[in-house]
């Protein structure tokens, strides 16, 4: 019984740049510019943690992964070794979020 509604002016534009859009090969949600991804890695270069850790009054996990490019886990790995050691000493934080200073 009925057909379709019939588009407004600017539905129809819009419809007829998407379809233009199509044709040229580019998709509807295709984005242009992406950000390229950093490079993380699993191993952590201890030389380069001890600088960042020895020139900071306090950092936090998630610091000192940002600095030396690598997993908050084995940024975690590393900070537990040295607690032990004596290197560092954890002055606050709580529930995981753990402020540290160097010993």
């Amino acid at each position: 019984m009925g057909g379709g509604k019939k588009q407004s002016p600017a539905q129809a534009e819009k419809s007829q740049s998407a379809e233009a859009t199509k044709k040229e090969g580019q998709k509807k949600g295709e984005r242009k510019d992406q950000k390229a991804k950093t490079n993380i890695s699993v191993i952590i270069d201890e030389n380069q943690a001890m600088n960042f850790i020895k020139g900071a009054k306090v950092f936090t996990v998630q610091e000192l992964s940002r600095q030396t490019n690598v997993k908050i886990s084995a940024a975690n790995a590393l900070l537990q070794k040295l607690l032990l050691k004596g290197s560092v000493k954890r002055v606050g934080g709580y529930s995981g979020h753990h402020i540290y200073t160097p010993a």
